[in-house]
């Protein structure tokens, strides 16, 4: 009897060598295509199976409008909001449907591999209408794989627990992209139109709008009207330095400074909820100089290697299900933290604070140990702020003493 032929499917073809490595033991045969195909003998729902594993490249479709509405002179942007969209092919050049048709040939099973977010089931969905698999038919099945980070344990565990793809999730994406598209180009055109006959020096051939843009345009306009109506007033601020001059120089000469009173309070820190991709962002900016898109792309770089889960969350809390000890004896090797990750082992870690559950990941947590060497210094540095900010979710609650010296200043000399 002829083995299962399966089609795997990923996001990106990072994410799809991955799967492939683990899933293969590392024996696999790699052939060129429109994105890398890798090849393997392995199991697949308990039989033998000849896999293969691909990627896609984001979303294969795009919204559009049809020819008939794309001429600016011949429809009005109102109009727009009442056009049938369609949907093309992303990129034309690549050819990534033809590609996935091909693959699919002979298959009797497709799994999707996708980002686990909105965005990437309604990739699924671009990816089963590519390979001509239809969900529900039991002659040529489709399955969704669920998961939050690439490393062999999720990926073994999402492989068995394999789901059907959530289409609702998929026609929200689409809902969602009709409106930007028909508001997007219905106001890039009003815009265009009314600004270049205003304004005859406007050098832009079209001027754009998103709905993204228009909070953010907000923020600008308030900022700036701020600026304008702002009405400076006197202030005055003490500058006491003659006075510690005076004393420091009094304390040099004699050296002699009694305590005449010790004041003790206890305080503490609570430890930190989970990490989300909006405090991460917040962090990376803050403390270490990354702007936004850095700090992402290192954050997406660390994820397809493996070393930390997915980096897009709005969730604090973690799942009941989280393997704490887990997580933590992958960091236990390590020559920074190692140590203290020992201790929270033998002495017994913290149950995390409640956070928030978007519903959608769990938050970022490191997924095995690295060093800099491993990493190059910029993704290091966001790497070891994931780290510690994991490690303080599962320590004490920081206690301290804050002391208050009451003091006097001896001046006579014994």
């Amino acid at each position: 009897m002829a083995p299962l032929k399966v089609l795997m499917v990923a996001e990106k073809p990072s994410i799809a060598l991955s799967i492939a490595t683990v899933l293969s033991g590392g024996k696999l045969y790699t052939r060129k295509a429109s994105t890398e195909v890798h090849e393997f003998d392995g199991m697949f729902l308990g039989s033998h199976a000849y896999i293969k594993v691909t990627s896609v490249v984001g979303h294969v479709f795009r919204l559009d409008f049809p020819p008939a509405y794309q001429d600016w002179n011949a429809s009005n942007p109102l109009d727009l909001f009442q056009a049938p969209v369609h949907k093309a092919e992303s990129n034309r050049k690549v050819h990534i449907c033809r590609h996935l048709n091909q693959e699919a040939r002979g298959c009797g099973h497709l799994v999707l591999w996708l980002d686990c977010d909105r965005e990437g089931e309604n990739i699924c969905f671009e990816v089963i209408e590519c390979t001509g698999f239809q969900v529900n038919d039991a002659r040529r099945k489709v399955h969704r794989a669920r998961f939050s980070s690439v490393t062999e344990k999720d990926i073994l565990k999402a492989m068995g627990n394999l789901v059907e793809p959530n289409r609702n999730e998929a026609l929200a994406v689409d809902a969602r992209q009709e409106i930007d598209l028909k508001v997007g180009v219905a106001f890039t055109r009003f815009q265009t139109t009314y600004f270049q006959g205003k304004y005859g020096n406007l050098d832009s051939r079209f001027i754009s709008y998103g709905p993204c843009q228009t909070p953010t345009l907000g923020f600008c306009v308030q900022r700036y009207l701020q600026i304008t109506s702002f009405k400076p007033e006197k202030f005055w601020t003490l500058h006491p330095y003659l006075v510690a001059t005076m004393f420091q120089k009094l304390v040099m000469q004699d050296r002699i400074l009694e305590v005449i009173d010790i004041s003790e309070k206890q305080e503490s820190k609570v430890r930190p909820s989970g990490l989300n991709t909006v405090n991460l962002l917040k962090v990376a900016s803050s403390a270490l100089g990354y702007g936004p898109q850095m700090a992402m792309q290192l954050a997406e770089r660390l994820y397809t290697q493996g070393f930390i889960s997915y980096p897009r969350t709005e969730s604090t809390a973690y799942p009941s299900s989280f393997d704490f000890r887990g997580t933590l004896s992958a960091l236990a090797n390590n020559p920074v933290w190692g140590d203290y990750v020992e201790r929270l082992l033998a002495e017994g870690y913290a149950k995390p604070r409640s956070g928030t559950d978007a519903g959608d990941h769990p938050p970022i947590t490191p997924m095995r140990s690295a060093t800099e060497d491993m990493l190059g210094k910029d993704a290091w540095r966001l790497y070891s702020y994931v780290c510690q900010h994991f490690l303080g979710t599962v320590s004490p609650d920081c206690k301290y003493i804050r002391s208050i010296f009451g003091s006097r200043l001896n001046m006579f000399k014994s």
